[in-house]
Parts: structure tokens; sequence; C-alpha cells
């Protein structure tokens, strides 16, 4: 039998700071500069993420909690379901799902109100590599949403992961100008239908 011995402690220094994630944003980016520099790099930054059971109250805490505006919706396989943002929950989504459906707002999950997988479009990770700010900007107004998914694929299977996430308020701040985007809930391939019209 192995005896383990305690470690000895010491005390915290007055001026002590603390290890932060890898990824840091700059203070401050052109258009023309690379896009990676204004997407948060999930291999740098865990993600926050939910399971579709859970009430749209408990992802709105979990939103602030975080600081964040958008959380990916997750089975217990770690798979990806879909995505919540601030807007679905604070938007019109929870009043139409009770004229639908009824009942109480305290009764609404993410699963009623999120965007499935199947409705999601995602960036791949080649094309953002190569891309600039600009770019970015550009498909964010395109499409007109808050935010934007990144996916990776690797492995011998070439599974597919989210590698990362654009979001209009993180660009707008590191761009110091605000990008007007209308958040609707459509796929680009549906934008491109109501233009042809």
């Amino acid at each position: 039998m192995v005896e383990f011995l305690p470690l000895p402690p010491s005390n915290l220094v007055q001026g002590a700071t603390y290890y932060q994630p890898l990824q840091t944003s700059p203070a401050h980016v052109e258009l023309g500069d690379p896009a990676v520099r204004v997407m948060t790099d999930l291999k740098e930054v865990m993600a926050v993420t939910i399971g579709p059971e859970k009430t749209v109250d408990a992802a709105r805490e979990r939103m602030v909690r975080h600081s964040v505006r958008l959380l990916l919706v997750i089975d217990d396989q770690e798979t990806v379901l879909g995505l919540v943002t601030a807007t679905d929950i604070l938007g019109e989504k929870p009043l139409q799902f009770i004229q639908k459906s009824g009942g109480r707002r305290e009764d609404i999950l993410v699963r009623n109100i999120m965007t499935p997988q199947e409705k999601l479009e995602v960036l791949c990770m080649k094309d953002v590599a190569a891309a600039k700010v600009g770019h970015i900007v550009a498909t964010l107004k395109k499409c007109g949403r808050q935010h934007a998914l990144v996916v990776d694929t690797e492995g011998p299977g070439q599974i597919q992961r989210v590698r990362g996430i654009f979001s209009t308020s993180q660009v707008s701040r590191l761009l110091g100008t605000e990008i007007q985007t209308l958040e609707i809930a459509q796929t680009f391939a549906e934008i491109q239908a109501q233009l042809a019209k």
C-alpha cells in the first residue's frame, strides 16, 4: 500500500494574480485583420452549454452567470442538438410557444425555442482561417444573425466539431463601431428565396 504524504502549504503572497484562458481579445481590430482575431476559439475557451430539458429561465440565468448571449444545446453524449440565444429567450419565441401550446413561461423548455441542429448553418474553419474581419461582418449582416458558428472536421471519421463562435456584440466592441443586423429565424436559403420574390 502506497502512503501518500500531504503537500507542504505556503501563504498566498500580496500581489498574486491568476491564470486566465490563453485566448485574449485584442483591444481593437480593423476590417482587414484576420477573422480569427474576433472569433471565440473553443479550443481556448470552454463552450457554455445547456441541456434541452432545462427551462428557458435556467438558460437565461446561465447566460448571465457566464456573460454570454448564446448557449450550445447538447445531449448526454455532448452532441450538439442546436443553440439558444438571448434573443430567443427574451424575444417573441416564448410568447409564440405559449400561444400555440398553452402553459406558462416557467414551463417553457430550451428545446421548445432553440434553433435545432438541422436548421443551423455554419462556417468552415478552413474558410475562416483565410478570411478577414470584414468578411465576418458581411456574413453576419447578410444572414441577419447575431452569432455564427464555426466548425472544423478532424480525425479518421472526419467528425464535425464546433470550433468557434462569432458574435456581433464582440466584433462591434473590437471594431469600435456598431454592426447592425436584424436577428431573424431564417436560413440563408430562405433569405435568398424572399429576395427573389
